[in-house]
């Protein structure tokens, strides 16, 4: 086929790049075309619909494709049609759906299409009266088109004002027969969602996001776009067919049902408000930059779905894309969108040729040839294209390159914020992006730890947990929250992370266990002042083996970055553990007296208590260097995990050989201890009973503390201990799997006495 492509910016430079693809082309034009496109451009003026038609009946034009909305509008298919020459666009009665906003609003309103509270207007005082009316924020538009430059989005009342009077006040940007539309401000992300259409059936390419205002974080005026991305994360398959149904195949059908069958691209904006998605604004052709990261995504031949839609052939032809992720970054000439600088000479990185890393192609725009040099013509002068395996990868590989240029060349500029809801959130130090890779990383863990009880889970707002059939007469809930405390600051500093998550779970483990309780499930929460998705992919793999190893279930959590709380590298790791008892095996039970016996079990190292001495001591002395009396190194020994009792005690609780229990945690022996029993009753343990492992006695000595204060601090190898009548010891210590220890005896006086 011979082809004729009209238009001459990114869009167009994008869209011969895929036709060019296509073994179905055998010549292909561009008029006029850019650099970008100079083997292919004919001169010939686009806006004139004679010279167009004159043009392709010489050439034997097969299909004419228009990029952008200018030749539409006016008329350009109409005119092709009527000298039997295929256009693939929309006529000059469908194109009005772009070329007056106050025609797509009334369209969209008779067919049922939801979009907000609008109005248009001729003159100043109505549009006036009709903002007082409202109340609300609105946004002002030129009726026509505007190069996706007459939209104003006011701060305040007076500069709603000021922008209806110079719309539609001679002079300024207002001109005689001006129209305007007032639009109630909607508030929500937006999408941009591109369809094929042949009069009656629309197959539409993966949802992208533009990034419309000049400046990082969403400032400064409105641009025809400053980058985009697709596919839109967060967008099920579902979720995009439901939209395409609502915004693209309705107005398709509207159009048909009106007299002008719509053909082409149709370009739905929209807007995903709290009460649904809302449209902003229909075009008649792709988005540029949209177009620039949709084209690589598909996989089939762009030229037959072109004809397929020209044909009204379009069910039969299947719209393939790939599962791959693509991102433009426009790079753009100072003063741009008010007066750009033309005449920039474009460095070398961005210069066609050049040395790009894989996936990533420069489509050229605002650019032209002056003496042989490649310069600036325009605003938006190149395009970055990325495509990659993921969306992260794909903004990476871009800015690389986008880096390059605008540090050669200072009168280019970009921005640096192009991605998934960057908005204040990235200003502020936010990254959904790591947010969306730390839940990909997560999921399949957390998945592994579900049984039969899960009814929601991961993903879920809460989760929930049927509590049915669990043999118990009288079920009690018990539930323990706690922190890994300082001990993330240490294993941020040695980057060791891979026991954090086992240590939450264990010590939630052993909190229920204190009341006989077996666990059930847990919450967890990680915050981190910057979100590393490997980081809390380990750290949460590890609460999932240590869940499965306790027969419990991860049931969900939150994991959130909070710059402004935690410094960069800083994590904090929380759970919440819920478990059951049955009323009878509740403990502390009520029988607790003096005489009984405390046994302990050993601990495994500091837990998760007494880190901010311990890291003091450790930074002095050298975490890679041995503990004395032992082989391994300082930080390994100090990250060791917080082990869980729950294996070694279950067959001593079930056969009621167990008072109570004391987890040494925060306050070691002196406050853990008479948690567990009643009022006026005390204990005395006796230090020698076990040997202290070698870690804790290099602790205390380079401490230099007292034997009171050391056992406060840390539990000094003894992890769990268990009170247990005095007639009960023998089958308890029987019954318990491991090495005990009899530290000593419930008293009559209150309080922990140490010998």
């Amino acid at each position: 086929m011979r082809v004729l492509l009209i238009g001459s910016g990114g869009r167009e430079h994008a869209i011969a790049e895929a036709l060019l693809a296509s073994p179905l082309l055998s010549s292909l034009a561009v008029v006029p075309g850019n650099p970008g496109t100079s083997a292919l451009n004919v001169g010939l003026n686009p806006d004139s619909n004679e010279e167009v038609v004159a043009y392709c009946q010489a050439n034997q034009i097969d299909l004419v494709v228009v990029g952008p909305e200018g030749p539409l509008v006016n008329g350009v298919a109409d005119a092709l049609a009527e000298a039997g020459i295929r256009c693939f666009g929309p006529s000059a009665a469908a194109a009005k759906l772009e070329g007056s906003k106050s025609f797509a609003r009334q369209f969209a309103m008779r067919h049922g299409i939801p979009g907000p509270a609008t109005a248009s207007f001729t003159e100043v005082e109505p549009a006036i009266a009709w903002l007082h009316q409202v109340g609300n924020p609105v946004v002002v538009k030129a009726d026509g088109l505007a190069a996706g430059k007459g939209v104003v989005i006011p701060q305040d009342r007076v500069e709603t004002e000021r922008a209806i009077f110079e719309m539609l006040a001679e002079g300024s940007m207002g001109h005689a027969g001006a129209r305007i539309v007032l639009e109630e401000r909607m508030e929500g992300p937006e999408v941009s969602l591109i369809g094929f259409c042949d009069g009656s059936v629309v197959r539409t390419l993966p949802p992208a996001q533009d990034h419309k205002r000049v400046g990082e974080n969403n400032t400064g005026l409105n641009t025809g776009g400053m980058g985009a991305f697709a596919p839109v994360p967060g967008l099920d398959p579902a979720q995009v067919n439901q939209l395409a149904t609502q915004f693209l195949q309705a107005a398709v059908d509207g159009m048909a049902a009106d007299g002008a069958p719509y053909v082409g691209v149709l370009y739905a904006g929209l807007m995903l408000t709290a009460d649904g998605p809302r449209l902003i604004e229909y075009n008649c052709r792709f988005g540029d930059p949209e177009a620039q990261v949709v084209l690589p995504l598909l996989t089939g031949d762009l030229l037959e779905i072109m004809v397929g839609c020209v044909e009204a052939k379009l069910a039969s032809i299947a719209v393939e894309v790939s599962a791959n992720s693509s991102a433009a970054v426009v790079v753009a000439a100072e003063g741009y969108p008010a007066k750009a600088t033309t005449g920039i000479a474009i460095p070398g990185p961005g210069l066609p040729g050049s040395q790009l890393p894989s996936g990533v192609q420069l489509i050229q725009a605002g650019t032209a040839l002056e003496n042989g040099t490649l310069v600036s013509s325009g605003g938006r002068v190149l395009n970055v294209v990325s495509t990659q395996a993921t969306l992260a990868e794909a903004l990476s590989a871009g800015y690389q390159v986008v880096n390059q240029i605008t540090a050669a060349e200072p009168r280019l500029f970009a921005r640096p914020d192009i991605g998934p809801k960057n908005d204040a959130y990235a200003a502020a130090g936010v990254s959904f992006e790591a947010g969306d890779e730390a839940i990909r990383q997560i999921t399949e863990a957390v998945k592994e730890t579900h049984n039969d009880r899960v009814v929601a889970g991961v993903g879920s707002f809460g989760g929930v947990f049927d509590l049915a059939d669990l043999g118990m007469e009288q079920p009690l809930l018990v539930s323990s929250t706690d922190t890994c405390g300082t001990k993330t600051v240490l294993a941020a500093e040695l980057d060791m992370w891979h026991n954090i998550g086992a240590d939450i779970v264990n010590h939630g483990v052993n909190d229920v266990l204190v009341q006989g309780a077996r666990p059930l499930f847990m919450l967890d929460t990680i915050s981190a002042g910057r979100l590393d998705p490997n980081t809390v992919g380990t750290i949460v793999r590890s609460m999932a083996a240590a869940c499965k190893e306790n027969d419990c279930v991860l049931l969900g959590g939150e994991t959130a970055e909070v710059p402004d709380l935690i410094v960069p590298g800083g994590i904090d790791v929380a759970g919440t553990m819920v478990g059951v008892v049955n009323r009878p095996k509740l403990l502390p039970s009520p029988d607790v007296e003096a005489g009984d016996v405390l046994v302990g079990l050993e601990s495994s190292g500091l837990h998760t208590n007494g880190y901010s001495l311990a890291r003091k001591l450790g930074a002095s002395y050298g975490y890679e260097r041995p503990v004395p009396g032992s082989d391994g190194p300082l930080g390994q020994a100090l990250l060791a995990p917080h082990r869980s009792y729950l294996a070694p005690l279950a067959a001593a609780l079930e056969a009621s050989l167990i008072k109570a229990l004391a987890h040494l945690t925060g306050g070691g022996f002196a406050d853990n201890i008479p948690r567990c029993l009643p009022p006026g009753l005390g204990a005395r343990v006796n230090t020698a009973a076990w040997p202290t492992p070698p870690l804790f006695s290099w602790l205390q000595a380079e401490a230099a503390i007292g034997l009171d204060e050391a056992h406060r601090i840390w539990n000094m190898g003894i992890g769990m201990i268990a009170v247990v009548g005095a007639g009960d010891v023998e089958a308890f210590r029987a019954a318990v799997p491991e090495t005990t220890f009899v530290v000593g005896a419930v008293t009559g006086t209150p309080g922990v006495e140490l010998t």
